[in-house]
């Protein structure tokens, strides 16, 4: 059957972890991540992505009409949104896209990116996807890689940047991944 990208909730999870500096426990106060995920391009992550890949990275066709049909998921760490990426339907059935994967500097170094990844596979296992495919630019694949991905395409170029397609498996809730 199709992908159904229902509304989603506007709240998905809270997570907590340790911070990685040693302090005495009565000092220490672990941060908060939050996800929440949007059926429309939120600000948010448009200014997460305009940072990241327009102003970072130099990317000059950051926003598309997909942003208009796709599922938006941003983490925020202590109310502060520091991560996003999108979710939306691939040309394969049972196949969501998860695309435009930007942490901001600051933030990068606190496993933001693959929470956030592991947020929107969830969301598209709730969705009733059996497989998430991704376009990573070449320098990020051992991060995918990590996260369970594997190159699925041929690299090519997307604004004159490496890209490699890259994708995975997904078991329903309560199955392995």
């Amino acid at each position: 059957g199709a992908v159904r990208m229902g509304r989603p909730r506007p709240f998905v999870a809270l997570y907590f972890w340790e911070p990685t500096t040693r302090r005495s426990m009565s000092e220490q106060t672990a941060p908060a991540i939050e996800i929440r995920t949007y059926d429309r391009l939120p600000e948010e992550a448009t200014r997460i992505r305009r940072e990241v890949f327009m102003e970072e990275q130099g990317f000059v066709d950051e926003f598309d009409d997909v942003d208009g049909r796709a599922l938006h998921v941003v983490a925020f760490l202590d109310g502060e949104a520091a991560a996003t990426c999108r979710l939306f339907a691939g040309e394969r059935e049972g196949e969501l896209v998860l695309g435009r994967l930007a942490v901001r500097g600051r933030f990068r170094g606190h496993h933001l990116g693959a929470r956030t990844v592991a947020a929107a596979e969830d969301e598209a296992r709730r969705s009733g996807a059996r497989a998430i495919a991704l376009h990573a630019q070449a320098d990020k694949q051992g991060f995918y890689e990590r996260c369970g991905y594997a190159v699925s395409g041929p690299r090519d170029l997307d604004e004159g940047v490496p890209h490699v397609w890259m994708s995975k498996g997904l078991g329903t809730a309560g199955e392995p991944r």
